[in-house]
């Protein structure tokens, strides 16, 4: 290892009476990839936006190649080689890859565009760092891997030494994954120093030169990723030991939802083609596919914002012409989506308002909403479900993203529902949070409620699903008991190859 190109030197940040980071120091040398890891609010990344410059630190300061770096200045940042890519892409749908790159890199006064240099250059760091895309490509036409390849373009096209990736594989497939964390690594060999947060510990073990822990906003530990182990990783990262729950045996009751033949027509494309499955009181039933291959069309169909084109739909047993929001919520159907930000939850609200969002019969008198009645539920969400990071009262978006994600399977979960439809529901969570939601759905699962999960996570689905049923092109696999299923026959079914005598568990 050489001098540290990076340090972050005693970093403290208080958000109100939340304390962020507790004088945190760090250090990355040249062609080092160092994973920070911790539970979801733990300070990862108020440490990194304070790195790129988007907060200001109230105690501290951040040396790149031993010079001090100007605090809350993200040109500086830029100017002294430090790189972002956030989880949430910063990119417009309905410009080409050279235009989302080369966005702010000239001024506005300039007598003339150097649009074939910029091209020179992107093409010629695309094939140095294996990141193919095509210039011309309109951004909104590409898959999301190959969007967050353009996101790690646009860094080192501003010429980053040291590139900052927040949460990078939490909308990828598995291949797109593995394909990302061969290019950090061929990255790292070139000389860049990655620092990557990360909740998964199997990516983190497999890339990750070191990894650094924190912890309620404090650094607790550097280890050598050869020196350590995931089990020891997951305890100093919760402070304790963590162990997923086990499914149990059970036996199901009477089916409380079907689907026979639907297809679902969406802007001119059948998004769901003649899908068959039924679910029971009782049980999970597992959806399985990679993403795009029609999740979201058979979530948005269930959850009453989708229509169906043909096909038969029985709620309870009985026929359901035309399913709207409001049946769902009347039917003590819960929902949590596949993107919390878009569709989980309003920002600008308040936690408790997000809260009672779906349930204002319940908490309203005289055609008014009831604070007090909000504020108490809100409060109690928090407290079963660690939410953590603010108060009743605190604006949803300050939350964490796994913060957030625990806020909407609480407001679900905390109450006894029929049906539930999960959509990775435990995406951007850590070890300790993803254990605890785990073991509440299938709690509510030995309760009776069923439950629709729908991941593109293997392990969750053989560890939580009773039967699975893989989903590609909008078609559904027939189901399979989760006993029969295996990495290699779920990979296939996923990938369309699914076997016809494949039946139904009684």
């Amino acid at each position: 290892m050489t001098a540290p190109v990076l340090d972050i030197v005693d970093v403290s940040k208080r958000f109100g009476t939340n304390l962020a980071n507790d004088g945190i120091s760090l250090s990355l040398a040249k062609g080092e990839i160092v994973a920070l890891l911790g539970e979801n609010g733990a300070g990862k990344t108020t440490l990194m936006s304070i790195l790129f410059g988007h907060y200001v630190p109230d105690s501290g300061k951040v040396l790149v190649d031993g010079t001090p770096l100007p605090p809350g200045k993200p040109r500086a940042a830029i100017r002294a080689g430090i790189g972002m890519v956030h989880q949430h892409f910063s990119l417009a749908p309905n410009l080409t890859v050279l235009e989302n790159v080369t966005t702010g890199t000239e001024s506005l006064w300039s007598p003339r565009s150097r649009r074939g240099q910029a091209r020179a250059k992107l093409v010629d760091i695309a094939q140095r760092f294996g990141l193919a895309v095509d210039p011309d490509a309109r951004l909104g036409d590409l898959s999301v891997g190959e969007q967050q390849r353009v996101e790690i373009l646009k860094a080192l096209y501003n010429d980053a030494r040291i590139l900052v990736l927040d949460e990078p594989t939490a909308v990828l497939t598995q291949p797109e994954a593995e394909t990302l964390f061969s290019t950090l690594k061929d990255m790292a060999r070139q000389g860049l120093s990655l620092i990557f947060i990360s909740h998964k510990l199997d990516e983190v073990m497999a890339t990750a030169d070191r990894v650094v822990v924190l912890r309620g906003g404090r650094h607790i530990a550097d280890r050598k990723t050869s020196e350590t182990s995931k089990s020891e990783l997951a305890e100093l990262m919760v402070g304790r030991s963590v162990a997923r729950p086990v499914r149990e045996a059970s036996a199901p009751g009477k089916t409380v939802l079907e689907a026979v033949r639907v297809t679902v027509r969406s802007g001119g494309v059948d998004r769901l083609k003649a899908v068959d499955f039924h679910l029971r009181a009782g049980e999970v039933l597992g959806i399985i596919g990679v993403s795009g291959n029609g999740q979201g069309a058979l979530a948005q169909f269930l959850s009453g914002t989708l229509a169906r084109t043909s096909g038969e739909l029985l709620l309870f047993g009985k026929a359901v012409d035309h399913l709207t929001v409001a049946d769902v919520v009347a039917a003590g159907i819960g929902r949590v989506p596949e993107d919390r930000n878009k569709d989980g939850a309003i920002g600008e609200m308040a936690i408790w308002e997000n809260a009672v969002l779906e349930r204002l019969p319940r908490f309203a008198k005289y055609g008014l909403v009831d604070r007090a009645a909000g504020l108490t539920f809100a409060g109690d969400i928090i407290e079963q479900f660690d939410v953590r990071g603010g108060t009743p009262t605190t604006r949803t978006r300050l939350l964490s993203g796994g913060n957030m994600q625990k806020l909407i399977l609480g407001r679900n979960l905390i109450d006894r529902l029929r049906i539930l439809l999960a959509a990775q529901p435990a995406r951007g969570l850590d070890e300790g949070a993803v254990a605890a939601v785990h073991a509440r759905i299938l709690e509510a699962r030995a309760a009776g409620t069923a439950v629709l999960l729908m991941s593109e996570d293997l392990d969750e689905v053989m560890a939580l699903a009773d039967r699975i049923q893989a989903i590609v092109g909008g078609r559904l696999s027939p189901p399979i008991r989760s006993e029969d299923a295996d990495r290699r026959r779920l990979g296939l079914m996923m990938a369309g190859e699914w076997q016809t005598e494949a039946r139904d568990a009684v």
